[in-house]
Protein backbone atom coordinates (compact mmCIF):
# COMPACT_ATOMS: atom_id res chain seq x y z
CA UNK A 1 0.00 0.00 0.00
CA UNK A 2 1.41 3.36 -1.29
CA UNK A 3 1.45 6.49 1.19
CA UNK A 4 -1.41 8.82 0.87
CA UNK A 5 -0.32 12.04 0.04
CA UNK A 6 -0.71 15.38 2.06
CA UNK A 7 -0.15 18.65 2.54
CA UNK A 8 1.98 19.38 5.74
CA UNK A 9 2.28 22.42 7.56
CA UNK A 10 4.72 23.12 11.21
CA UNK A 11 7.27 21.47 13.10
CA UNK A 12 7.99 17.58 13.59
CA UNK A 13 8.21 18.35 17.89
CA UNK A 14 4.52 19.77 17.53
CA UNK A 15 1.69 18.44 18.59
CA UNK A 16 -0.05 16.79 15.68
CA UNK A 17 -3.89 17.64 13.93
CA UNK A 18 -4.75 15.09 10.77
CA UNK A 19 -7.32 16.83 8.89
CA UNK A 20 -9.83 14.06 6.76
CA UNK A 21 -11.78 15.98 4.21
CA UNK A 22 -15.09 14.72 2.99
CA UNK A 23 -16.61 12.58 -0.38
CA UNK A 24 -16.35 15.90 -2.67
CA UNK A 25 -13.45 17.31 -1.29
CA UNK A 26 -9.34 16.99 -1.14
CA UNK A 27 -6.32 18.30 1.11
CA UNK A 28 -6.51 21.65 -0.74
CA UNK A 29 -9.92 22.15 1.30
CA UNK A 30 -8.12 22.53 4.75
CA UNK A 31 -5.55 25.55 4.11
CA UNK A 32 -7.23 27.91 6.18
CA UNK A 33 -7.89 25.33 8.96
CA UNK A 34 -4.12 24.42 8.55
CA UNK A 35 -2.98 28.11 8.75
CA UNK A 36 -4.66 28.88 11.72
CA UNK A 37 -3.28 25.83 13.95
CA UNK A 38 0.02 26.54 12.64
CA UNK A 39 -0.99 30.04 14.25
CA UNK A 40 -1.99 27.73 17.68
CA UNK A 41 1.41 26.05 17.64
CA UNK A 42 0.03 22.62 16.15
CA UNK A 43 1.44 20.90 13.30
CA UNK A 44 -1.14 19.71 10.77
CA UNK A 45 -1.71 17.17 8.05
CA UNK A 46 -4.17 17.40 5.53
CA UNK A 47 -4.75 14.56 3.40
CA UNK A 48 -5.90 13.26 0.04
CA UNK A 49 -8.23 10.08 0.70
CA UNK A 50 -7.09 7.44 -1.45
CA UNK A 51 -8.23 7.78 -5.06
CA UNK A 52 -7.89 11.31 -4.30
CA UNK A 53 -5.38 13.99 -6.07
CA UNK A 54 -2.42 12.48 -5.59
CA UNK A 55 -3.11 9.45 -3.40
CA UNK A 56 -3.25 5.96 -4.73
CA UNK A 57 -6.33 3.96 -4.73
CA UNK A 58 -6.76 1.31 -1.73
CA UNK A 59 -8.52 -2.07 -2.38
CA UNK A 60 -10.91 -2.92 -1.41
CA UNK A 61 -12.08 0.54 -1.39
CA UNK A 62 -13.68 0.25 2.51
CA UNK A 63 -13.32 2.06 5.79
CA UNK A 64 -11.41 -0.30 7.13
CA UNK A 65 -8.47 0.23 4.13
CA UNK A 66 -9.03 3.89 4.56
CA UNK A 67 -8.27 3.96 8.22
CA UNK A 68 -5.17 1.80 7.56
CA UNK A 69 -4.30 4.17 4.52
CA UNK A 70 -4.45 6.93 7.39
CA UNK A 71 -2.22 5.21 9.72
CA UNK A 72 0.16 4.66 7.08
CA UNK A 73 0.97 8.31 6.46
CA UNK A 74 1.09 8.64 9.91
CA UNK A 75 3.75 6.23 10.55
CA UNK A 76 5.29 7.61 7.41
CA UNK A 77 5.61 11.37 9.03
CA UNK A 78 6.59 9.66 12.61
CA UNK A 79 3.46 10.92 14.10
CA UNK A 80 2.30 8.68 17.33
CA UNK A 81 -0.27 10.47 18.36
CA UNK A 82 -2.98 12.58 16.63
CA UNK A 83 -6.24 14.90 17.07
CA UNK A 84 -8.13 13.90 14.19
CA UNK A 85 -10.80 16.21 12.50
CA UNK A 86 -12.88 14.62 9.83
CA UNK A 87 -15.91 16.39 7.87
CA UNK A 88 -18.79 14.16 6.63
CA UNK A 89 -16.85 11.10 5.26
CA UNK A 90 -13.57 11.97 6.50
CA UNK A 91 -14.98 11.93 10.41
CA UNK A 92 -16.39 8.47 9.44
CA UNK A 93 -12.55 7.36 8.37
CA UNK A 94 -11.79 9.08 11.48
CA UNK A 95 -14.52 7.35 13.99
CA UNK A 96 -13.01 3.77 11.97
CA UNK A 97 -9.80 5.00 12.67
CA UNK A 98 -10.99 4.78 16.65
CA UNK A 99 -12.18 1.31 16.62
CA UNK A 100 -8.44 0.43 14.87
CA UNK A 101 -5.85 1.94 17.12
CA UNK A 102 -7.53 4.29 20.00
CA UNK A 103 -3.99 5.11 21.83
CA UNK A 104 -2.71 6.79 18.92
CA UNK A 105 -6.10 9.52 19.22
CA UNK A 106 -6.17 12.42 21.32
CA UNK A 107 -9.45 13.63 20.09
CA UNK A 108 -12.00 13.54 17.43
CA UNK A 109 -13.86 16.53 15.65
CA UNK A 110 -16.16 14.92 13.84
CA UNK A 111 -18.28 17.69 11.59
CA UNK A 112 -21.24 17.07 9.71
CA UNK A 113 -21.35 13.47 9.98
CA UNK A 114 -23.11 10.64 11.49
CA UNK A 115 -21.94 7.49 12.79
CA UNK A 116 -23.80 5.01 10.45
CA UNK A 117 -25.11 5.33 7.16
CA UNK A 118 -26.77 1.99 6.72
CA UNK A 119 -26.42 -1.39 4.47
CA UNK A 120 -25.25 -1.22 1.28
CA UNK A 121 -28.94 -3.48 -0.12
CA UNK A 122 -31.43 -1.37 1.73
CA UNK A 123 -33.91 0.59 -0.19
CA UNK A 124 -32.61 4.18 1.07
CA UNK A 125 -29.35 3.38 0.45
CA UNK A 126 -29.35 1.63 -3.34
CA UNK A 127 -31.75 5.01 -4.09
CA UNK A 128 -29.31 6.92 -2.77
CA UNK A 129 -26.53 5.53 -4.82
CA UNK A 130 -28.78 5.17 -8.30
CA UNK A 131 -29.22 9.00 -6.94
CA UNK A 132 -25.63 10.51 -6.98
CA UNK A 133 -24.74 8.02 -9.35
CA UNK A 134 -26.99 8.88 -12.26
CA UNK A 135 -25.13 11.69 -13.87
CA UNK A 136 -22.16 9.99 -14.51
CA UNK A 137 -23.89 7.05 -15.99
CA UNK A 138 -25.89 9.72 -18.15
CA UNK A 139 -22.52 11.19 -19.41
CA UNK A 140 -22.15 14.14 -17.16
CA UNK A 141 -18.56 15.06 -15.95
CA UNK A 142 -17.57 15.40 -12.26
CA UNK A 143 -17.34 19.31 -13.45
CA UNK A 144 -21.32 18.80 -14.00
CA UNK A 145 -22.03 17.02 -10.63
CA UNK A 146 -20.12 19.92 -8.99
CA UNK A 147 -21.87 22.73 -10.07
CA UNK A 148 -25.51 20.79 -9.56
CA UNK A 149 -24.35 19.61 -5.23
CA UNK A 150 -22.59 22.10 -4.46
CA UNK A 151 -25.75 25.15 -4.49
CA UNK A 152 -27.84 22.35 -2.81
CA UNK A 153 -25.68 21.60 0.00
CA UNK A 154 -24.91 24.88 1.59
CA UNK A 155 -26.96 27.81 3.51
CA UNK A 156 -29.53 29.22 1.43
CA UNK A 157 -27.88 32.16 -0.17
CA UNK A 158 -24.37 31.61 0.68
CA UNK A 159 -21.97 33.06 -1.04
CA UNK A 160 -18.76 32.07 0.58
CA UNK A 161 -15.43 32.59 -1.79
CA UNK A 162 -14.04 29.08 -0.99
CA UNK A 163 -17.36 27.82 -2.45
CA UNK A 164 -15.16 28.21 -5.30
CA UNK A 165 -12.68 25.93 -4.02
CA UNK A 166 -15.13 23.49 -2.62
CA UNK A 167 -16.17 23.50 -6.64
CA UNK A 168 -12.86 22.96 -7.99
CA UNK A 169 -11.96 19.94 -5.69
CA UNK A 170 -15.15 18.10 -6.38
CA UNK A 171 -14.60 18.95 -10.01
CA UNK A 172 -11.04 16.98 -10.05
CA UNK A 173 -12.09 14.06 -8.69
CA UNK A 174 -11.44 11.02 -10.77
CA UNK A 175 -15.19 9.40 -11.80
CA UNK A 176 -13.95 5.81 -10.68
CA UNK A 177 -12.90 7.20 -7.28
CA UNK A 178 -16.20 8.84 -6.66
CA UNK A 179 -17.98 5.76 -7.27
CA UNK A 180 -15.92 3.49 -5.27
CA UNK A 181 -16.35 6.28 -2.28
CA UNK A 182 -20.13 6.18 -2.68
CA UNK A 183 -20.38 2.83 -2.27
CA UNK A 184 -18.30 2.51 1.04
CA UNK A 185 -20.59 5.20 2.16
CA UNK A 186 -23.49 3.72 1.96
CA UNK A 187 -21.97 0.56 3.84
CA UNK A 188 -20.92 2.51 6.76
CA UNK A 189 -21.99 1.22 10.46
CA UNK A 190 -19.60 2.35 13.61
CA UNK A 191 -22.93 3.33 16.15
CA UNK A 192 -21.13 0.52 18.44
CA UNK A 193 -18.29 2.61 18.24
CA UNK A 194 -19.10 5.53 19.82
CA UNK A 195 -20.44 4.56 23.60
CA UNK A 196 -16.40 3.40 23.72
CA UNK A 197 -14.63 6.54 23.14
CA UNK A 198 -12.30 8.13 25.60
CA UNK A 199 -11.16 10.86 24.22
CA UNK A 200 -12.16 14.62 24.08
CA UNK A 201 -15.03 14.64 21.03
CA UNK A 202 -16.88 17.64 19.52
CA UNK A 203 -19.84 16.78 17.22
CA UNK A 204 -19.70 20.10 14.90
CA UNK A 205 -22.87 20.69 13.31
CA UNK A 206 -24.52 23.35 10.81
CA UNK A 207 -28.07 25.02 10.82
CA UNK A 208 -28.95 23.96 7.35
CA UNK A 209 -26.98 21.03 6.62
CA UNK A 210 -29.85 18.65 5.14
CA UNK A 211 -26.52 15.74 4.43
CA UNK A 212 -25.79 15.35 8.27
CA UNK A 213 -29.08 17.49 9.91
CA UNK A 214 -28.10 18.95 13.42
CA UNK A 215 -30.71 16.24 14.84
CA UNK A 216 -29.07 13.59 13.67
CA UNK A 217 -25.80 14.36 15.24
CA UNK A 218 -27.27 15.71 18.50
CA UNK A 219 -28.70 11.99 18.91
CA UNK A 220 -24.71 11.25 17.95
CA UNK A 221 -23.71 13.28 21.06
CA UNK A 222 -25.91 11.53 23.14
CA UNK A 223 -23.89 8.32 22.73
CA UNK A 224 -20.47 9.44 23.73
CA UNK A 225 -19.15 10.02 27.09
CA UNK A 226 -18.44 13.70 27.67
CA UNK A 227 -19.14 14.90 23.97
CA UNK A 228 -19.44 18.56 23.56
CA UNK A 229 -21.75 19.82 20.97
CA UNK A 230 -22.27 23.23 18.66
CA UNK A 231 -23.77 24.23 15.90
CA UNK A 232 -22.49 26.64 12.90
CA UNK A 233 -25.45 29.41 12.39
CA UNK A 234 -25.55 30.67 8.95
CA UNK A 235 -23.94 27.03 7.30
CA UNK A 236 -24.68 24.60 5.32
CA UNK A 237 -23.26 20.68 5.00
CA UNK A 238 -19.72 22.62 3.56
CA UNK A 239 -19.59 24.57 7.04
CA UNK A 240 -15.47 24.73 6.82
CA UNK A 241 -15.85 26.74 3.30
CA UNK A 242 -19.41 28.56 4.38
CA UNK A 243 -18.02 29.55 7.98
CA UNK A 244 -14.01 28.99 7.93
CA UNK A 245 -13.90 31.89 10.84
CA UNK A 246 -16.23 29.95 12.82
CA UNK A 247 -15.14 26.76 12.28
CA UNK A 248 -11.43 28.09 13.22
CA UNK A 249 -12.90 29.11 16.55
CA UNK A 250 -14.68 26.00 17.17
CA UNK A 251 -11.66 23.97 16.59
CA UNK A 252 -9.54 26.25 18.80
CA UNK A 253 -11.57 25.89 21.75
CA UNK A 254 -12.00 21.93 20.94
CA UNK A 255 -7.81 22.18 20.76
CA UNK A 256 -7.55 23.77 23.94
CA UNK A 257 -9.20 20.70 25.84
CA UNK A 258 -6.80 17.95 23.99
CA UNK A 259 -3.90 20.49 24.73
CA UNK A 260 -1.28 18.57 25.35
Amino acid sequence: MSTPACTEVGLPHQPAVVFLHGIGGGRHGWAEQQAHVAQLGWRSLAWDMPGYGDSPMVDPYDFPHLARALWQMLDAAHIQQAVLVGHSMGAMVALQAWTQKPERITGLLLAASSPAFGHSDGDFQQQFLAQRLAPLESGKTMADIADRLIPSMVAPGSTAPALALAREGMAAIAPDTYRAALRALVQFEQRSALPTITVPVLCLAAEHDRTAPPAVMERMTQKIPGVRYACLAGAGHLLQYEQPEAFNAELEKFLKDVQP
